[in-house]
C-alpha cells in the first residue's frame, strides 16, 4: 500500500502533523518508536489545556482519537532506514517491513547528551530538568540549582532567577568572565565555585570538598542531538549552535532532501510540547500543500 506521508515518530508534533493530513483525507503512516523524550517526567506543564498531565496519558487519549480516521495506519517500531526519493520512498523497520510513501516527514525528537555527573542520570526529568516554563513554577520559589555543562547554562542561572533562589555550578564545565559573573550576581544568582562530587536524595549537591546542599530542584542545559541516525544516513544537512544540533529546514518545514520534511525537536529550537504541537501542525499543513502543489 502506497500511503501520501509517511511520519517516523509518532509523539507531540507527529501526531499534530498527522492529525492536519488526516483531516484532509490522506493515506498517512505513522511508526513510533515508543521512546518520546519527556517519559522520564510525571508531569506535563505549562501545554494549554492539557496542563499537570501525565505524558502518556496525553499521547494516549490523542493517539486514540487519531486512530479514529480510517485513513490512519499506524505502526510501532524502530526505523532502520529510508530510501528513494520524493513521490517513492521506501522505510523500513526493524523487522524488515518496508513501506511505501510519497513524502516522508521526521518527527524523531532528539536525544539529551548529559554531563557525567554521577546520579544524574537517575534523576533527570524527576528533579532535575531543562526548560523553567515547563517546571520552574512547581518548585515554588524554593531554593533552585544549577549543573553547569555549558556556556548556555549561564543564560539557564540568570533566567531561572526568575523563579525561585538560584545557586550556579560552574563545576569546571563553565568559565565565567568578569560580565557574566557581574550579570549573575546582578541577578541574585549564588556562584558556587565547589566543584560536584555526586547527587543524593530527591535534589542534593554533594560538593568535593563534603559539603551537601539541598535543593527544590535541579537544572541543568543539555546538548542535543537527533533521536536517530537517519537524517544523516539520509543526507539531511544538520545545523549546529550552542544548545546542539536540528535539522536544516526551510519555511515549508522541508528539510535539504526533497520530499522529506521535519517538525518539533528534531527540528526546531526551543523546546517544550506546546511548541512541538505547533510546529507540527505547521508540518502537516505543509507536506499537505506539496502533495497537491508539487512545485509550489
Amino acid at each position: 500500500m502506497e500511503h501520501d506521508v509517511i511520519v517516523i515518530g509518532g509523539s507531540y508534533a507527529g501526531m499534530s502533523a498527522a492529525l492536519q493530513l488526516l483531516r484532509a483525507r490522506r493515506k498517512v503512516l505513522i511508526i513510533d518508536a515508543g521512546l518520546p523524550r519527556n517519559r522520564f517526567a510525571s508531569q506535563s506543564n505549562g501545554f494549554l489545556g492539557r496542563d499537570g498531565l501525565p505524558p502518556k496519558q496525553i499521547t494516549s487519549e490523542a493517539k486514540e482519537q487519531l486512530l479514529g480516521y480510517q485513513t490512519l495506519e499506524w505502526v510501532d517500531g524502530l526505523v532502520t532506514g529510508v530510501i528513494g526519493s520524493r513521490d517513492d520512498f521506501r522505510v523500513t523497520t526493524a523487522d524488515m517491513a518496508e513501506h511505501q510513501g510519497r513524502r516522508v516527514l521526521l518527527a524523531t525528537g532528539v536525544r539529551d547528551i548529559l554531563p557525567e555527573i554521577p546520579g544524574l542520570k537517575d534523576r533527570w526529568g524527576k528533579s532535575i530538568f531543562h526548560c523553567p516554563y515547563c517546571h520552574g513554577y512547581e518548585l515554588n520559589q524554593g531554593e533552585i540549582g544549577i549543573l553547569g555543562s555549558t556556556q548556555m547554562s549561564i543564560h539557564q542561572a540568570e533566567m531561572l532567577a526568575q523563579w525561585g533562589n538560584v545557586t550556579f555550578f560552574p563545576n569546571e564545565a563553565v568559565v565565567l568572565d568578569d560580565t557574566e559573573r557581574a550579570k549573575l550576581m546582578q541577578a541574585g544568582v549564588f556562584i558556587e565555585p565547589t566543584t560536584i562530587d555526586r547527587l543524593e536524595a530527591d535534589a542534593d549537591v554533594v560538593l568535593t570538598d563534603g559539603r551537601a546542599m539541598t535543593f527544590a530542584g535541579l537544572f541543568v542545559a543539555p546538548i542535543v542531538e537527533p533521536g536517530t541516525a537517519l537524517p544523516t544516513q539520509m543526507g539531511c544537512q544538520i545545523d549546529t549552535n550552542p544548545m546542539g544540533q536540528k535539522l536544516i529546514t526551510d519555511g515549508m518545514k522541508q528539510t535539504s532532501v526533497p520530499g522529506v520534511y521535519a517538525c518539533g525537536d528534531v527540528g526546531q529550537m526551543p523546546h517544550s510540547v506546546a511548541l512541538a504541537v505547533g510546529d507540527g501542525a505547521m508540518a502537516g499543513a505543509m507536506v499537505h500543500r506539496s502533495l497537491i502543489w508539487p512545485d509550489a
